[in-house]
């Protein structure tokens, strides 16, 4: 309701305001042309002009809101705003004429109502059609701008829940592969180590409810992204034992930035799979955070066999855990991004994520 008046105010405020500056001017001119003329008349004319305009200009939003000037239909549009031009000129001088008719100073007025009339239509009625094409621009232009304003906010929402989606098959495509390899693990260790058994089960189970009691967030802090991954390489530790050791080189300074959720775990299960378990000796993964100006960078690096040359695209696409990746960092950061596969330095795959650093 607040909103409301608010709106009315600023209406007439407008219009106020043009009053006020026609007022003005009136007076400025008929004292350099040396009229009699005082302030009082300047503003009673100028308010009953404007004002006029005022209580027409509803009516001139919704007729261009009814016949909009469209590509498909704009001649078609003429035939209504043609007629329109003349009518609402035509009846907003009808309307001023009457009132200054009534309110107007005695050596101002007119024998009678209708040579007052056709005095003022002789005078302003080219000018009233302008002041009409103007409301009716302007009343285009607030149409075309709720249309944009709705269809961001509609493009808004449909990136969201495409990122919510794109989260939700993340997790039903990585959680079966994940589980079946772990299931494995656990079956293995059973009868050979009941107590490491137990223990896998334990983090699984505290894993699963992490995962049911994550809401629908597309981005959590890094220091909460951190601990989902923590219970993950736990798992993982424990089925490749002695083969996987974990680096972690995290700037304590970015543990409250926001990142996606789930971006960390595939990227490291895909370093696990293609550069650890391939291998018959041991690896390691290095896990990196730091923030570099306004940007904070991501690193997961491994010491597997690397990519073959020219096979980084072929990778991104093939690999699930990437090409998901990559579209969700595509649908929350649009181009203020940087997702990229490389081989590292001293060996191995490296891939680096670049997103803006914010926190809640």
């Amino acid at each position: 309701m607040n909103h409301r008046w608010l709106k009315w105010l600023l209406f007439f405020g407008c219009w106020t305001l043009l009053s006020v500056i026609s007022a003005g001017q009136s007076y400025v001119n008929a004292r350099i042309q040396n009229l009699q003329f005082q302030w009082r008349e300047a503003f009673a004319y100028a308010f009953t002009e404007w004002y006029s305009w005022a209580i027409l200009t509803p009516l001139i939003i919704r007729l261009s809101e009814r016949y909009p000037f469209d590509r498909s239909g704009w001649r078609r549009q003429l035939f209504i705003h043609l007629p329109a031009a003349a009518a609402f000129p035509l009846l907003q001088l009808m309307i001023q004429a009457a009132v200054w008719h009534w309110i107007g100073p005695e050596r101002y007025r007119a024998p009678s109502l209708g040579s007052l009339l056709f005095t003022m239509f002789s005078r302003k009625f080219h000018f009233s059609v302008l002041t009409y094409g103007a409301i009716l621009g302007a009343g285009h232009a607030l149409r075309y701008y709720r249309n944009y304003r709705d269809g961001e906010l509609q493009r808004s929402q449909l990136s969201e829940q495409l990122a919510r989606a794109q989260l939700d098959v993340l997790k039903m495509q990585l959680h079966p592969h994940f589980l079946f390899n772990t299931l494995n693990t656990i079956a293995a260790l059973v009868r050979r180590d009941p107590r490491r058994a137990e223990e896998m089960i334990a983090r699984l189970g505290e894993l699963l409810r992490m995962t049911l009691e994550s809401d629908a967030r597309n981005e959590v802090t890094l220091r909460q992204e951190l601990d989902f991954l923590e219970k993950y390489l736990e798992i993982e530790q424990t089925r490749f034992h002695d083969r996987l050791t974990i680096d972690r080189e995290v700037d304590p300074h970015t543990l409250e930035a926001q990142v996606p959720h789930l971006i960390l775990q595939p990227i490291v299960e895909n370093a696990i799979r293609h550069g650890i378990a391939k291998r018959a000796g041991a690896g390691r993964i290095r896990i990196a955070a730091e923030r570099i100006n306004e940007s904070l960078s991501l690193k997961v690096c491994d010491d597997g066999g690397g990519l073959r040359p020219g096979t980084a695209a072929e990778t991104q696409k093939t690999s699930v855990g990437l090409a998901n990746t990559r579209a969700r960092l595509r649908q929350l950061y649009g181009e203020d991004h940087r997702f990229e596969l490389d081989n590292a330095a001293g060996g191995g795959l490296e891939v680096s994520i670049v997103v803006p650093f914010r926190t809640l």
